[in-house]
C-alpha cells in the first residue's frame, strides 16, 4: 500500500483504533474521510484536521450502508482505500439456561454482515482504481479466542477465514490487508480497557502499523504487531495451549 496521495474511507473512525489511523494518514498527506455513529464525534475529529471530511453511518442498517456506499461512489470517485474497522465487542454467558441472542445478532451483524456488505457495494469502485487497498480490523482473538467473548472472538475469526478467500478471487486486482490487533488501549470494552496498563498504547499501535506499511512487511497479507505474533503462532510453534490459558487467565469476566 502506498501511504501519500491516497483517498481513504475509514468506518468506526470516531475513536480508538479507526481514529488513530485515520488521523495518522491525514498526516501523511492522504485525503480521508472517516464514517461513525456519532456526529458530534466526527464534527470534532474533523474541525480538529482541516481537510479531514466526514460522513454519518449506522453499520447496523442495511438500507443506510447502501445509500451511503452509494453517497462515496458519486462524492468520492476517487477513492482507493477502504479500512472496515467498525466493530462491537461483548461479553456473553452461555452457562446460563438463556443465551441473549440479542448480543449474538449486533455482534454478527456490526462484525461481519455489514463488512461484506460495505466491502462487495465499494469494490467495483475500488477495481477501477490504479492502487487500491482494502483493509479489514480483526484481531488477535480471530487466532485465539477469548472464551468470554466466544461470538466476537468468531466474528474475528470469520473475517480472517474470508480475507484469505477474498484476496485470492482479487489476484491483486485490489491488495487486501487483514490488521489484526492486539489488545489494545482503546474504549472497545469499555472505559476499564481504555484505561487497563495491559493493553497496548493507542498511539504506539498506531505509529508501528504505519511503521509496517511503510516497510511493506506484511507477509501472507497480514499487518501484525509485535505483541500480537504470539496469537498467530500459537499453532505452528505448539504453544496453542498455553497461549489460550495465558489469554483467558488474563481476561476473565469479573
Amino acid at each position: 500500500m502506498k501511504l501519500e496521495g491516497n483517498t481513504i474511507l475509514i468506518t468506526g473512525a470516531t475513536s480508538g483504533i479507526g481514529r488513530g489511523l485515520a488521523e495518522a494518514f491525514h498526516k501523511l498527506g492522504n485525503k480521508v474521510i472517516i464514517a461513525g455513529r456519532r456526529q458530534n464525534l466526527i464534527d470534532e475529529i474533523t474541525a480538529a484536521n482541516p481537510g479531514m471530511e466526514g460522513l454519518q453511518l449506522d453499520v447496523q442498517d442495511a438500507a443506510a450502508v447502501s445509500k451511503f456506499t452509494e453517497n462515496v461512489a458519486k462524492k468520492y470517485p476517487q477513492l482507493n482505500v477502504l479500512i472496515n474497522n467498525a466493530g462491537i465487542a461483548k461479553f456473553e454467558s452461555w452457562s446460563e439456561d438463556k443465551v441473549d441472542l440479542e448480543i449474538v445478532r449486533s455482534i454478527i451483524h456490526t462484525n461481519i454482515t455489514s463488512v461484506i456488505q460495505l466491502t462487495a457495494e465499494l469494490l467495483p469502485l475500488l477495481r477501477k482504481q490504479k492502487n487500491a487497498t482494502m483493509i479489514t480490523t480483526t484481531s488477535g482473538l480471530a487466532f485465539v479466542p477469548l472464551t468470554a467473548a466466544p461470538t466476537y472472538s468468531a466474528s474475528k475469526a470469520f473475517l480472517h477465514s474470508w480475507l484469505q478467500s477474498v484476496r485470492s478471487q482479487l489476484n491483486g486486482a485490489v491488495e487486501v490487508l487483514e490488521l489484526a490487533p492486539p489488545y489494545v488501549a482503546t474504549e472497545l470494552g469499555g472505559q476499564a480497557q481504555a484505561e487497563d496498563p495491559r493493553a497496548m498504547p493507542l498511539d504506539e499501535y498506531v505509529a508501528e502499523v504505519i511503521s509496517i506499511l511503510k516497510s511493506n512487511d506484511t507477509a501472507d497479507g497480514e499487518i501484525l504487531v509485535e505483541r500480537v505474533k504470539s496469537f498467530k503462532q500459537a499453532v505452528t510453534n505448539e504453544k496453542y495451549g498455553p497461549t489460550f490459558e495465558l489469554v483467558n487467565s488474563m481476561f476473565k469476566q469479573e
